[in-house]
């Protein structure tokens, strides 16, 4: 009885389907190619994720393991789906013509995937774009590389959002590279002051605004926190803060420029210093002759010293400087290599 059902598989598995060309296509054939590519598709995606663990614990080799996981996972199914063929005994040699033909076709047919594959590898050679960068185009998506597929890049941008940008985009397009190197940026925080303040004591209220924020770095020779006075615009004078901030700031650019702006704001209002509207003016000073507290004085006005005083001393809560904070924190624990558990 075993021997005839082993027969009768063995004369199943040889059944002919199709006969193409030269060669014929089986049953048992049939099988053996698709269990192959399951085979395939199944040892890519366990070799993917054991990488990927291992990405996650190394983060300084991290784009190197990135490019090596993904040649591992192609490789392993282009190995397959050749195996598979190889099973199934088709004789390619009879079949130049049709593949020839289907070639065009998918030529100008698939010409758009193509080329973001091949812009895919570029990118993942190159390694002027790398996992973990944060990059900015010139349409304004910027954002954290996150993975660089087949077809489109994946950027994850400071809202939680992922964008997907065709890599081809990111080879033909001018692209800025935040983080290129994991070196330092400068950053120009603009802000308006009356005329009329003291350009010295501006300059010192800001820069010492700009270095109670964390992740303002040291000054050093090359680098330092500067207040630059850069024009006159018709309602007050314009100062830029020039800062360089930590990596962990740079790739929070929104977050980091409201920061630093509330804090130009807290150090300008304790110190007394005025920040203009867009408005019109009418000054009368020869009729009376008198300015400030003597012409309040003059109007029979109180001082309103107790209220300044007030809100010199009130204290603000800084929610930009707490996010950067946070995001610090979330990128220092993912970073943080993981202790493996008790066997």
């Amino acid at each position: 009885m075993g021997e005839q059902l082993l027969s009768d598989f063995f004369r199943f598995s040889r059944f002919e389907l199709v006969q193409l060309g030269k060669s014929s296509i089986t049953v048992g054939g049939l099988a053996a190619a698709i269990l192959i590519i399951a085979l395939a598709v199944l040892a890519s995606r366990i070799v993917a994720s054991a990488l990927r663990r291992v990405r996650g614990r190394a983060s300084q080799a991290a784009p190197s393991i990135y490019i090596f996981e993904k040649l591992a996972t192609y490789g392993l199914v282009v190995f397959g789906i050749i195996a598979a063929f190889s099973t199934l005994g088709l004789d390619l040699s009879s079949l130049t013509l049709f593949a020839g033909a289907l070639g065009v076709g998918l030529g100008f047919g698939m010409q758009g995937i193509v080329k973001e594959f091949i812009s895919g590898l570029v990118l993942l050679f190159d390694k002027l774009i790398r996992i973990g960068d944060y990059i900015e185009l010139q349409t304004g998506e910027r954002g954290i590389v996150a993975e660089i597929g087949p077809r489109a890049t994946r950027v994850r941008n400071n809202d939680d959002l992922d964008v997907l940008i065709p890599n081809s985009r990111l080879i033909e397009a001018p692209v800025t590279n935040w983080t290129h190197q994991n070196g330092a940026r400068r950053m120009h925080i603009p802000f308006i002051v009356a005329y009329g303040a003291d350009k010295e004591k501006v300059r010192e209220a800001v820069l010492r605004a700009a270095h109670h924020i964390p992740f303002t770095l040291k000054d050093t020779s090359a680098r330092k926190t500067q207040v630059w006075l850069v024009g006159f615009a018709t309602h007050g004078l314009n100062f830029e803060l020039v800062v360089w901030p930590a990596l962990e700031a740079v790739k929070r650019p929104n977050a980091t420029h409201a920061a630093y702006t509330w804090a130009i704001e807290d150090a300008l209002r304790a110190g007394g210093f005025e920040i203009p509207l867009p408005q019109q003016e009418l000054r009368v000073r020869s009729l009376f002759g008198q300015e400030g507290e003597a012409a309040r004085s003059a109007f029979g006005l109180k001082s309103d010293e107790a209220e300044t005083s007030h809100q010199e001393s009130r204290r603000t809560v800084n929610d930009a400087a707490d996010d950067l904070v946070r995001g610090a924190r979330e990128d220092a624990a993912n970073q943080a290599p993981t202790k493996p558990g008790p066997k």
